[in-house]
């Protein structure tokens, strides 16, 4: 979380009309209740919202490679009509997506786990393929007035889905959840483009082995690439046919890229980034803003650039942790709660470890019910900070002592060790002699309880044979 911010209520909704159009990839009439004008001007308005929810990552050479190879591609698309962007996000999680109007999103989580270049350029032309066939424009059509709400992985109720950062209907567009037909079609159209510009497709395929790896070391039931990305059954073998049919058509060596592409990421913050504030045994640490705050045992977490944001496991009650509008407590609490819409139920000043505060219990009424929340404002270090706890009327006593446990234990972050806390990042590192890789990792010491996870970001196992001279990548600071 570098500047947080109180996230915009989007208000209006767009008026779309029920009209038919070619798919540029089938050629077959679909409807689509938008037009290309208004699948762009989607585009633009959830643009700058996803980069403020995730901030860019800041590494020249990567956002030229990934726009360099995206404009290539984009090139050789069914829709090379259009304006293409394509941006590397400042996330540890791993994830590629695409929303309407030509707009590409790597995470630098995802580049660290590529091990070449054909696997990046696989994934890339899988991400246009879904513009290009107008899958976003499609699926947002079929549930145009639903709300998303995607809190830390999971859904929240209905009725809640407003107070998370990632429920606008513009962020929602992340979290369309494609078909199996529309998988199937952009893996067929990733194979398509990524050999059209000279690379090895059956890369990509292997790439869905170290995502699958990724799933089983995290125990996590959908991994993040795979929560928007469903993985059908035989798509490894799909992927690795398809390639093989492009090949054939396709004469010349088709490039991999693993050295050029391993050099390129050499120093890629890997994992949480610690500026950016990070989670410790339950407890948040931001070192820049110099606070910290315990998160409730059990509930689930997602931190960015606008919000911390927390989650009860059964989607019961949420906390959102931003920067409150306003030059006092007061004008702070009247622009939150108008801005979400809440009427004051009663309120207090109070003292938070020493810093001035106002508690504020306010409700919404909705049709199924009243929604109850408890908002601490908080003076500190020059700034307001809303600390928001959400859940139903009924449940609101359940979720009181949670929601004011995290919140009076707000406080001054003074601990050297957190406050000097370095990013791991990913370092590559030449063999020197041929061995295995677990052999390799021991000899660079690296720690025993991570070498698996070593093994699969590097897309390997740990009896693999390494050569000398060969480029690994290993964890380090």
């Amino acid at each position: 979380m570098k500047k947080i911010t109180i996230p915009s209520i989007l208000t209006g909704v767009l008026l779309l009309f029920n009209s038919c159009s070619t798919n540029p990839v089938t050629g077959k009439k679909d409807v689509i209740l938008m037009s290309e004008g208004q699948e762009l001007a989607m585009g633009q308005q959830a643009d700058p919202q996803i980069v403020a929810q995730f901030g860019m990552y800041e590494n020249p050479a990567i956002q030229r490679f990934i726009s360099d190879k995206g404009q290539k591609m984009a090139a050789v698309s069914h829709r090379s009509n259009i304006k293409y962007e394509f941006k590397v996000l400042d996330s540890p999680v791993i994830n590629a997506f695409a929303v309407p109007g030509g707009y590409v999103y790597f995470t630098r989580g995802i580049m660290a786990h590529f091990n070449n270049e054909a696997q990046f350029a696989g994934v890339l032309g899988h991400e246009i393929g879904h513009i290009a066939a107008r899958h976003s424009a499609q699926q947002q059509s079929k549930s145009i007035l639903a709300q998303v709400g995607l809190i830390a992985g999971m859904v929240i109720a209905p009725e809640l889905a407003q107070f998370g950062e990632a429920a606008s209907q513009g962020l929602g567009l992340l979290f369309l959840k494609f078909g199996r037909d529309d998988e199937r079609e952009s893996d067929e159209l990733g194979v398509e483009y990524s050999t059209k510009i000279g690379y090895d497709a059956k890369q990509m395929a292997d790439f869905f082995l170290t995502l699958q790896r990724k799933q089983e070391e995290s125990g996590q039931s959908i991994p993040e690439f795979m929560s928007t990305h469903p993985d059908p059954g035989n798509r490894y073998k799909t992927v690795q046919q398809l390639a093989a049919q492009w090949q054939q058509k396709t004469p010349g060596n088709l490039a991999i890229g693993r050295d050029s592409y391993l050099r390129m990421i050499d120093g890629i913050v890997y994992g949480e980034d610690p500026k950016q504030g990070f989670v410790e045994n339950q407890i948040f640490y931001h070192p820049e803003l110099k606070f910290q705050f315990p998160i409730p045992q059990g509930w689930k977490y997602m931190n960015s650039p606008q919000a911390f944001q927390m989650a009860h496991p059964e989607g019961k009650a949420i906390m959102n942790l931003t920067l409150a509008p306003g030059t006092s407590l007061e004008d702070a609490a009247r622009q939150t709660l108008e801005g979400y819409k809440l009427t004051p139920v009663e309120s207090k000043n109070v003292t938070v470890n020493g810093n001035n505060a106002l508690a504020v219990v306010a409700d919404q009424q909705q049709e199924q019910g009243v929604i109850r929340t408890l908002t601490y404002f908080i003076q500190f270090g020059g700034n307001i900070y809303s600390i928001m706890g959400i859940t139903s009327g009924n449940d609101f006593n359940n979720y009181f002592n949670t929601f004011s446990g995290t919140m009076t234990n707000f406080k001054q972050l003074t601990d050297q060790s957190k406050l000097t806390k370095k990013p791991e990042r990913i370092r590559v590192k030449t063999i020197g002699q041929s061995t295995t890789l677990a052999q390799a990792l021991q000899s660079l010491n690296m720690p025993t309880n991570r070498m698996e996870e070593l093994a699969v970001l590097n897309g390997m196992q740990l009896n693999d044979r390494v050569e000398k001279g060969m480029l690994i990548k290993v964890i380090g600071q």
